[in-house]
């Protein structure tokens, strides 16, 4: 039987509203899919990703699993 393998990704939630925030940081966040609080989605693990969310870190959560 076949299995699956599970893709590496960072899944990555929007838990803060980036209104108020700069321009570039709102770009940031809809770059990563993310457009209502509480929404989460699965990015490629790679260092583009991860600058992407350490710039917005105060406004996303990397959740493992």
């Amino acid at each position: 039987m076949a299995t699956k393998k599970k893709a590496a990704g960072l899944t990555v939630k929007l838990v803060k509203s980036p209104i108020g925030s700069k321009q570039d940081q709102i770009a940031t966040v809809e770059a990563l899919g993310l457009h209502k609080v509480g929404d989460t989605k699965t990015q490629p693990d790679n260092a583009a990703t991860r600058g992407k969310v350490q710039k917005v870190s105060h406004l996303v959560k990397i959740i493992e699993g």
